[in-house]
């Protein structure tokens, strides 16, 4: 038997386009590779399962980690030796696919034996070793969220923003965990630290090329400090998160440049990842072809500039002399020679090539051009679009159409909370359409089961994946703060049902916290629990919050329980290394405070009612959740929440109640006094927690 290449990526990957062009495509390592191995090419996205396990592998075994990832199988699925990406050709430092190849092939001949033998024994290893040491309470609040500061603080760049050197993520939970830690300890040098290490460091992603300054959104990473030169493609999941990170910014601060990057995101969005049946697409690619007559894609291709582009698209001449082209090139850093070092262009691509990045603010750009504010704005503005109608005559990059659950629900979250913070009606009617698209393609009534993705071939429910922890969670979250957004008790009836199957599909009864897939799939060889917020967030951490959210709305205090059994489990992790669970930390906190649970009773037509809401939805209070008692007894809050019945409209007109284990305070009437309670409300005290 011929053991299994398995090789596991994802479409928008550039290394993985690197690889599939100069050895898959290679007649010669084809043909070894046909010879030798059953090969097997699996999308990360579509099977986090297989990837997590061979990953888990890859990095136990000192291996490295990253896409594409190369494993090789024993033919029942056991690895025994990988890595990641391999050149065509032997070099100094990194032997070739092709050389690799041929010793596997020739060891599997002369060696199979000590090859399973081996794989054996890794595999007894991960196994031992795959559990988490399961506390036996929830750890103390202070001490973990202290550390968590610290440990980002030690790794916070002061110049630029960040954390760590380079390459650079936006990791959108670091600041989920920072806002949270200043609202819960406003006042505090350390609540001062927090908001200042996150809104220094949106403002130099805001400003950098990571930024796409004509097409809207942000670039997944950058390749240097500076948050110049990005890795070019386009994730869902970062737009849905810094959509939110950015509103959550404007709210926080008042500060208008944070809330037009929020829409900026969102136009993004809306332009290029939306289905018109209501979903939203994955992922668009960081290569493309330079023009309709070149042959060969190249990254960033789509998003790069010359000077000599610039100022023949801009040639229009200001009253003092100057082109838009000359205005706009310094605004924007644009250098005749290109402003892309050799050390950040790998292959060559980018020689003269621009990343537009800001480097001045509008008020030094008109002083320079002896123009006022106002007009540079206007200039900057026009040159924006016109180079966006010019862009759009190249070749564009290839678009991922795969939708899929996890992703979906992070941007439902992305339009209804923006909807709520920036005030616009039209984001949250497209969270609506996005939920009702995954509820009647990707939801299975009968079974209560959530597929991982849907393709626009429409296959048979029975034919495509089911979903795993991550769909679960991040849709739950969504429609809970869709709920939040528009107070139709639909979302949050769905959202019970789904918690509901994710506990009966995922829950580890022995260990608890969630398992990331669930036991129907023989062929996976590990189930592992996800113990780290990267570029998203964990299922485990998110569903802490859900659960406590779920909690307050239907008075079942199993959800309380298991959101804190769950911390439990993860507790020895949150005690050493918090900085690597940021969101789980944010859910810790909130665990600690106690959700606040701020109820309207009135008619959700009375101006009145819609004041106090507004007021509710208007600050940044990270521990409470918002019900509206119109007074409707069969609807599902009334029948989950009897002390509702108890609260009354005081004189007639819409009041408002700030409760806390179910236990409201003193009715108001008044928008500001609300402000004032739940301002009060959301600061932490001094405790020994």
């Amino acid at each position: 038997m011929k053991p299994i290449f398995l090789s596991v990526g994802y479409s928008t990957c550039h290394w993985c386009h690197v690889m599939e062009r100069e050895s898959f495509e290679d007649e010669e390592i084809g043909r070894i590779l046909n010879e030798n191995f059953i090969c097997v090419k699996v999308d990360r996205e579509e099977r986090p399962d297989v990837d997590e396990v061979y990953m888990t592998f890859l990095q136990a075994t000192d291996s490295g980690g990253g896409w594409p990832m190369s494993v090789w199988l024993t033919p029942d699925l056991r690895p025994f030796v990988g890595g990641t990406y391999f050149p065509p050709e032997d070099g100094v430092r990194r032997v070739s696919f092709r050389s690799v190849l041929l010793r596997i092939a020739e060891q599997w001949k002369e060696n199979r034996a000590f090859l399973c033998e081996r794989s054996e024994h890794i595999l007894s290893v991960l196994q031992s070793s795959s559990g988490i040491d399961r506390g036996d309470e929830p750890p103390p609040c202070l001490p973990v969220q202290e550390q968590c500061l610290q440990q980002l603080k030690r790794i916070f760049d002061e110049e630029y923003g960040g954390f760590g050197e380079f390459p650079k993520f936006p990791t959108p939970v670091n600041f989920s965990f920072l806002f949270c830690l200043w609202a819960l300890r406003k006042g505090s040098p350390e609540g001062t630290q927090a908001l200042h290490m996150a809104v220094h460091t949106l403002k130099w992603m805001m400003y950098g090329g990571i930024h796409d300054h004509i097409g809207k959104g942000f670039h997944r990473y950058s390749t240097d400090q500076t948050w110049h030169v990005p890795h070019f493609e386009k994730m869902l999941y970062d737009q849905a998160q810094l959509g939110v990170t950015y509103a959550e910014a404007f709210q926080i601060s008042g500060n208008e440049i944070f809330a037009d990057t929020a829409h900026d995101i969102l136009q993004y969005v809306l332009q290029h990842l939306s289905d018109d049946a209501g979903g939203f697409y994955s992922a668009e690619d960081a290569d493309s072809l330079p023009n309709a007559q070149s042959k060969v894609k190249k990254e960033g291709a789509f998003a790069i500039w010359t000077a000599k582009e610039i100022q023949q698209l801009l040639d229009i001449e200001e009253t003092n002399g100057n082109t838009f082209g000359d205005i706009f090139m310094h605004h924007y850093g644009v250098k005749k020679e290109g402003n892309i070092s050799a050390s950040q262009d790998v292959h060559g691509e980018l020689q003269g090539q621009n990343v537009l990045i800001i480097r001045s603010s509008l008020e030094l750009t008109a002083a320079k051009f002896g123009l006022d504010v106002a007009r540079v704005q206007k200039i900057l503005s026009m040159c924006r679009d016109r180079l966006y109608e010019a862009r759009r005559l190249r070749p564009p990059p290839l678009r991922d159409t795969k939708i899929l659950a996890s992703w979906n629900g992070l941007m439902i979250s992305g339009f209804a909370r923006c909807g709520v913070i920036l005030r616009d009606e039209g984001y949250m009617e497209r969270a609506k359409l996005a939920a009702s698209f995954l509820h009647e393609n990707m939801y299975d009534l009968k079974s209560g089961i959530l597929l991982r993705s849907f393709y626009k071939s429409h296959q048979p429910i029975a034919d495509l994946v089911p979903g795993f922890l991550d769909d679960y969670a991040f849709l739950i979250r969504g429609l809970l703060d869709l709920y939040e957004a528009c107070l139709d008790e639909f979302y949050l009836e769905w959202a019970v049902q789904l918690q509901d199957k994710q506990d009966q599909l995922f829950w580890d009864s022995k260990g608890s916290g969630y398992f990331s897939s669930d036991a129907s799939d023989s062929s996976i060889l590990l189930r592992l629990k996800d113990d780290q917020d990267g570029a998203e967030p964990s299922g485990n951490s998110v569903s802490v919050v859900n659960l406590l959210r779920l909690a307050c709305y239907t008075g079942r205090t199993e959800f309380m329980e298991r959101s804190g059994q769950i911390l439990a489990a993860f507790s020895e992790r949150l005690l050493k290394v918090p900085a690597s669970l940021p969101e789980m930390v944010r859910g810790n906190m909130i665990y600690h405070q106690t959700v606040r649970q701020v109820v309207v009773c009135g008619n959700r037509d009375d101006p009145n009612t819609r004041q106090l809401l507004e007021t509710a939805q208007s600050l940044y209070v990270p521990n409470k959740v918002l019900i509206l008692a119109e007074g409707t007894q069969t609807s599902f809050l009334y029948s989950h929440l009897p002390f509702l019945l108890s609260l009354e409209q005081k004189d007639g007109k819409a009041t408002a109640y700030v409760c806390e284990n179910f236990t409201c305070s003193l009715p108001t009437t008044s928008p500001a006094e609300l402000r004032t309670m739940l301002v009060l409300s959301g600061t932490q005290q001094s405790s020994p927690l």
